[in-house]
């Protein structure tokens, strides 16, 4: 199995910028697609961002398209999520995720979740 646990959360003005990451432990060697995940405060939660196994393959929510950007280093087993231009409708839970297939989707549903890293954006 896969663990994987989030970081870089934390409080910004709106504008600002914030880079969340996450760690992979366990089984690192198999070709997971990874994606990021948001709940805000009384609402599911919802797609926000993911990439393949390969980094070649990128999808965005279109409430985030063209102010985060998703990557990742297999390397150093981490996943990354860039937020830039930051709005207090982003303030929320964030989630990293990791699917057994070397694709991900926004429809699908991932495999394993870490714990969630707290993003507030004030204004």
């Amino acid at each position: 199995q896969v663990q994987v646990v989030e970081s870089g959360g934390g409080l910004v003005q709106a504008g600002g910028s914030l880079r969340l990451s996450c760690a992979a432990s366990g089984r690192t060697f198999s070709r997971y697609g990874m994606g990021w995940f948001r709940q805000a405060p009384g609402k599911e939660r919802e797609f926000v961002a993911s990439i393949s196994w390969s980094g070649g393959g990128t999808y965005y929510a279109d409430s985030v398209k063209d102010r985060f950007t998703i990557s990742r280093d297999n390397a150093k087993n981490s996943v990354y999520l860039q937020m830039n231009s930051l709005k207090p409708e982003d303030t929320a839970v964030y989630y990293c995720a990791a699917r057994s297939v070397p694709i991900f989707t926004p429809a699908t549903l991932p495999d394993y979740w870490g714990q969630g890293t707290h993003v507030t954006v004030s204004s």
